[in-house]
């Protein structure tokens, strides 16, 4: 499994649009720290086809430590859950299933190419 940092990814998009890196790069920014803002005041994000982000509170438990089995509050605390949207599970299923077939092709060449519009 491959690494894909921001920058790669930010390199891809200005690769593949008129767009200079440094527009590319601001854009991207501005993007996620949105999503930061809006997941922070507990409102839920949803991307048609790509999946939902939710900030949900995780109860207070308490836990143990395995070496010396002493029991340990632990406190409530706010994380985030992603549920994968209907194109990524798709696509997902799709290259593994390429992948467990030995069919050589790439994501880009073998995936479909009309998308919904909603």
């Amino acid at each position: 499994m491959q690494t894909i940092t921001k920058k790669e990814l930010i390199d891809r998009i200005a690769e593949h649009s008129s767009h200079k890196r440094v527009v590319v790069k601001r854009i991207i920014q501005t993007f996620l720290d949105e999503i930061i803002d809006e997941l922070g005041q507990g409102n839920r994000l949803e991307f048609r086809d790509f999946g939902v982000f939710e900030s949900r509170e995780r109860a207070a438990r308490t836990a143990q430590n395995p070496k010396t089995l002493e029991r340990v509050a632990v406190p409530p605390k706010r994380t985030v859950k992603f549920k994968v949207g209907r194109l990524m599970k798709l696509r997902l299923s799709q290259s593994q299933s390429r992948r467990a077939s030995g069919d050589g092709r790439t994501e880009a060449a073998a995936s479909p190419t009309s998308r919904s519009s909603s």
